[in-house]
């Protein structure tokens, strides 16, 4: 039996950063993951800026490692396309910093990779790969994990769940369960030599009529590699009785605007699919003993479909309360709670607001007419480019007023 106060299942970027910000503040940690690394993850593969942030939190000079990392490329902006066709390109920051990029895009199998093996030269953390965890018993002191099959078992007083949107710990003794309303539908394919990549790193949102209120998605990759997807909320595919890949190859293979970019296009792996639990209601993320994070607590922003960065984001705010709970071992659901709470308040705005969009982009002509305007407006364009860093600037919106200004200005 492996005996440790504090206990992380899952070694993907939520569990990762956990770890390394408990070590910072010297506080060891014990890793463990059902796979061994690399490993693959189902994703779009964009790193934002929250991603970033929370890197230079934990030490200024992995964001400088990663920027020098073969398999990454910088991104800079952002490009919108309306059902219409029309296409609106938006830079991330309104002067281009090539040695700081705002973001970056990378596989995950790569970034993953990378991140493991940062944490892996950390003496205080613990890992253990191979090791998938069937059963949890919460003891008097803690918790009993345990593998059936190995009959292997962790002993730890606090359990951190990172592992993901299919954790049996959120499911099992968190209570979180999938819900339709607030869950997505997505696909994920490789492809190499998909023409007219952004040579800047923009990212590509085609918000078709095929897949509203989702969208169809392109972001160019190192090595000439693209990642191509679709996300639709779950009712929405249910109501529609979609069949998401059948969809998806066929808007490549027809749709004015994307099938020239495909003629020389090959796939080079599967198409695989994925589930996303959105991040579109408050549910208890914390209880006596644990902690859930990313995926596994259900923070994936509604309307972008971003998973990393609020997963390492909801990293580093548990690691302040299990910090404060450390040196008195006081992991009860009183003391732990207060993670939902600063958590939710760093959060929970953005979230909130980002189903209200959503719900915007049931209404093709509404989106048309935004593109259509910012198109020809070099201060529109501007203002919606500050809303990606500024949450009081894109509250603007959710306002009825900010549409009919478009419309008349």
């Amino acid at each position: 039996m492996i005996k440790t106060s504090i206990v992380i299942i899952g070694a993907g970027p939520a569990g990762c950063t956990c770890a390394m910000a408990l070590a910072k503040k010297n506080i060891p940690t014990t890793v463990i993951d059902q796979s061994s690394f690399p490993r693959d993850k189902i994703c779009g593969d964009a790193l934002s800026g929250k991603v970033v942030l929370s890197l230079k939190k934990i030490d200024e000079q992995l964001v400088n490692q990663l920027a020098k990392n073969a398999n990454v490329i910088p991104s800079h902006g952002v490009t919108f396309v309306a059902p219409n066709g029309k296409k609106l390109n938006l830079p991330f920051r309104k002067v281009k910093d090539e040695l700081n990029p705002p973001g970056f895009i990378s596989k995950r199998i790569d970034f993953d990779n990378w991140l493991f093996e940062e944490v892996a030269k950390e003496p205080l953390i613990t890992i253990k790969t191979n090791f998938r965890i069937d059963d949890f018993e919460k003891q008097m002191d803690g918790w009993k994990l345990s593998n059936k099959l190995t009959k292997q078992s962790v002993h730890a007083n606090l359990v951190v769940a990172a592992d993901g949107a299919q954790s049996r710990f959120a499911k099992v003794v968190g209570g979180i369960h999938m819900e339709e309303n607030h869950f997505s539908a997505g696909l994920r394919a490789y492809y190499k030599g998909v023409k007219g990549l952004s040579t800047d790193g923009f990212i590509e949102l085609h918000f078709l009529k095929e897949f509203l209120p989702g969208y169809f998605w392109i972001f160019p990759l190192a090595n000439g590699y693209a990642n191509v997807g679709v996300g639709v909320p779950s009712n929405v595919v249910r109501e529609k009785h979609l069949n998401l890949k059948s969809e998806m190859l066929k808007l490549i293979q027809t749709n004015p605007t994307i099938k020239e970019r495909f003629e020389n296009a090959e796939l080079v792996d599967d198409i695989k699919g994925y589930g996303l639990p959105l991040g579109s209601k408050k549910r208890p993320i914390s209880g006596d003993g644990f902690i859930l994070l990313g995926d596994a607590a259900s923070l994936i922003d509604p309307f972008t479909g971003e998973g990393i960065g609020n997963a390492m984001i909801s990293a580093l705010k548990a690691s302040e309360v299990i910090a404060a709970s450390f040196s008195n071992a006081d992991y009860s659901a009183k003391n732990l709670s207060k993670y939902d709470e600063i958590l939710y308040n760093r959060l929970w705005p953005e979230l909130n607001l980002s189903s209200k969009m959503l719900q915007l982009v049931k209404y093709p002509w509404l989106f048309n007419l935004v593109i259509n305007k910012a198109s020809r407006s070099k201060t529109l364009q501007e203002t919606i480019s500050c809303m990606f860093e500024d949450i009081d600037m894109r509250n603007k919106l959710k306002d009825p007023r900010f549409y009919l200004k478009i419309l008349f200005e």
